[in-house]
């Protein structure tokens, strides 16, 4: 690329557009990518530029505490810099190789083990000069380290007073490649135009974009990281909230809201019928929610509330007012069985206060299906209650003003979308018994007002939670079988049911190695959130799981199995035999399926329990306790990991979903906190929201500033922001300006 440069030696102007322009060109343009190491990083998200110049590191090596073999404290930090005497690949189990290294520095030797890294052996060879960095152990006789930080120095190169990022890297570009070619693409995009405008970065005192890259990836201090990243993170933030607020005004364009009429006869009827007073919590949210519905412009609110607290009966006031408005709503359940229970429970509320429904579902046959569809067309029906089916193209209300979705983090922001296009503009009810704080909800949602019910209506059961490692397993079958002799019943949740016995239990019992140097993370390998985590899995497995079960465990009892793939109505007839009592255990893939209330279920057993996350594990186990009598839920894991096993006894800690929901965000790294169903997730590299809650506030409230200001970001100041929002995040928003 030509560079011309003014009498001061800066760069001009159109250096500058093409700097900024080149962040998003393949990243082929960066030098010393080849096709091969092209293709290498494909496998790590990055295709653009932009791409590589956000791959930010891992972690830091900090090699200002040089030792040599002799000198290292055992249990301490330190980094020692020696020549490779031999390096060895070893077997010890079939499915576990490591690489021994053996170096020497003139003052004694040490042994590098380094498990599951066998391409060491093409990186490393007898007689290069090496620096490992980690802490130092003690065993058989010789000073070790396992799996430390280690790279080979060439020529002159010194391990002393450097400050070495680690960057996720994979096996044909090491750590050492990830640098050089990160280095090359800051090169290339050097003199980019900054998307944050001058009074922001005076405000608070930031760093240029630049600047913040470039200490971000190669600091000479740590302090120069933190200034860096506190930078980069506002920014991410920033450019989320606008992209989210600009999605929201772009759908508000031109469309009327409904002024909804939130004390007419249906609602009084409602509250007539019901056949228990509300607690302060849920009157108070329900206030919050018709105060929202009856202001003219569109509501975006968040219901909120552990399981058990009532969140249902607080949204069919909002769907009675939709009644007195003359106007439609629908109610949209992750799963059938969801769907038909809030059917059953809201029936006869609905039926008492005068407000008519109907029920839409996969399973709904054609006949009745199209008679349902052509009286909600007509508007004779206030509220269709449904599934995923409710999302078809003939699906047409005549006039809806509100959506409710339950569970909504069950869906995708493209499904929520699509049900939202269904009317003109109207107002929309999230409920979800996934606690998480008013940060986290700024970062998914934007412009989007919450209300919480913490506690439960009535005094629940007494519940107990156990964790067990896989060979204790026995502990929780006895548990079990005594519940079940007292005439009580069981559930057996198997995420990983489909598999074998001996895949399911090496898969559970380790994170997946993503990338070559990355440490043991745990999070990583929580992946179970619905129905379609589960593509791929054996059903005949399934059927041989819960027939093993029936035959040896639990001989004495009907056992019945419950997986997404089987038909409706067989779920339907599996769930009401087992809400009858007629069946006494029954074992399901997820209990997202089971909704149910069975207060006769008593017991819960989760094998692979690592593989959830807290707060769905604390919905899991919402499903026991119901009733009177005292339940117990054992969480069984076959992780080796004692982190794995310490993040699920923080359930044996505590039943309150907020706290548990709050340590399970602390426990997940940058990027990982939007789940992988959530829109905007790739655009988040570094922000916690733990963390960094006040600066998603003030991200938050920056961003509705600017668009306050300037909606369309047409102002010369704000066309880079709205070229980074649109860039940021691929499929977001179209943003005009810049």
């Amino acid at each position: 690329m030509n560079r011309s440069f003014d009498a001061g030696g800066a760069a001009t102007p159109p250096d500058r557009l093409a700097a900024t322009i080149t962040l998003d060109e393949p990243v082929t343009r960066v030098r010393l990518v080849s096709p091969t190491r092209a293709h290498a990083l494909e496998k790590l998200g990055i295709y653009t530029i932009r791409h590589l110049v956000t791959h930010f590191p891992r972690r830091y090596v900090d090699l200002s505490s040089k030792e040599t073999i002799a000198s290292a404290v055992v249990g301490q930090q330190c980094t020692i810099e020696g020549q490779v005497y031999a390096i060895k690949l070893k077997r010890p189990k079939p499915r576990l190789q490591l690489v021994e290294v053996t170096v020497v520095d003139g003052t004694g030797t040490l042994i590098v083990t380094a498990f599951r890294q066998p391409w060491l052996m093409d990186q490393v060879s007898a007689g290069d000069r090496i620096a490992i960095a980690g802490e130092l152990e003690f065993g058989y006789g010789f000073k070790r380290m396992t799996n430390p930080y280690l790279e080979v120095l060439a020529g002159s190169d010194q391990a002393q007073g450097k400050i070495i990022p680690v960057h996720p890297a994979c096996e044909k570009v090491s750590a050492a490649w990830m640098r050089r070619l990160v280095g090359n693409a800051l090169a290339a995009t050097a003199g980019a135009y900054d998307p944050l405008p001058l009074d922001l970065r005076v405000r608070y005192r930031l760093m240029g974009r630049q600047a913040a890259l470039r200490s971000i990836h190669f600091p000479h201090t740590m302090d120069e990281v933190a200034q860096a990243r506190r930078r980069l993170v506002y920014e991410e933030l920033l450019l989320l909230e606008i992209m989210l607020m600009s999605q929201e005004r772009e759908r508000e364009q031109g469309r009327t809201a409904t002024s909804h009429v939130v004390d007419g006869v249906h609602v009084a009827r409602l509250a007539d019928a019901l056949p228990f007073h509300l607690t302060d919590e849920q009157r108070q949210a329900k206030d919050d929610i018709l105060a929202r519905m009856a202001a003219p412009r569109a509501a975006s609110h968040l219901l909120l509330g552990d399981v058990g607290t009532g969140k249902t009966v607080v949204a069919a006031f909002a769907l009675a007012a939709v009644a007195d408005t003359g106007t439609q709503a629908m109610l949209m359940a992750p799963t059938e069985v969801l769907a038909r229970q809030h059917a059953a429970s809201l029936a006869p509320l609905f039926d008492a206060a005068g407000v008519t429904w109907e029920l839409l579902c996969g399973s709904t046959s054609a006949a009745e299906r199209a008679a349902v569809l052509q009286r909600f067309a007509a508007g004779t029906v206030d509220v269709l209650v449904g599934t995923h089916a409710l999302l078809e193209d003939d699906v047409v209300p005549k006039s809806l003003s509100l959506v409710v979705i339950d569970e909504q983090q069950r869906f995708g922001v493209d499904q929520r979308r699509t049900l939202l296009e269904k009317g003109e503009l109207p107002d929309a009810l999230y409920l979800t018994a996934t606690p998480i704080p008013r940060s986290l909800a700024l970062a998914l949602y934007g412009n989007l007002t919450l209300s919480y019910i913490r506690n439960r209506p009535h005094t629940s059961a007494v519940r107990t939670t156990s964790v067990h490692k896989k060979a204790d397993r026995g502990r929780a079958y006895d548990a079990a079988r005594e519940a079940l002799s007292r005439g009580e019943q069981v559930f057996v949740v198997c995420p990983l049911i489909g598999q074998d016995a001996s895949v399911r239990d090496e898969k559970a019992s380790r994170a997946p190695a993503r990338t070559i140097d990355e440490e043991a993370y745990e999070y990583a390998s929580i992946s179970i959130e619905d129905d379609a985590d589960f593509d791929g899995d054996n059903v005949s497995a399934a059927v041989q799981e819960a027939s093993y079960l029936s035959s040896t465990v639990f001989v004495d009892y009907e056992v019945a199995l419950l997986h997404g793939r089987m038909p409706a109505a067989e779920k339907q007839q599996v769930m009401e035999g087992f809400s009858q009592g007629r069946i006494q255990v029954l074992v399901a893939t997820t209990v997202i399926e089971v909704g149910v209330d069975v207060p006769n279920a008593t017991v819960m057993i989760v094998e692979d329990a690592d593989r959830f996350g807290l707060a769905q594990l604390h919905q899991l186990r919402g499903r026991v306790g119901r009733g009177s009598l005292p339940a117990q839920v054992h969480l069984i894991s076959a992780s080796k990991s004692d982190a794995a096993l310490q993040r699920l006894s923080a359930m044996e800690r505590t039943d309150d979903g907020f706290e548990l929901a709050a340590f399970d965000l602390s426990l997940r790294r940058e990027g990982d906190i939007l789940g992988n169903r959530q829109h905007g997730a790739s655009g988040l590299k570094l922000v916690n929201v733990v963390r960094d809650g006040k600066v998603i506030e003030a991200a938050h409230a920056d961003a509705a500033a600017i668009l306050e200001a300037d909606p369309t970001l047409e102002l010369p100041e704000n066309r880079v922001l709205a070229r980074e929002a649109r860039m940021a995040f691929s499929g977001g928003v179209t943003v005009q300006g810049g």
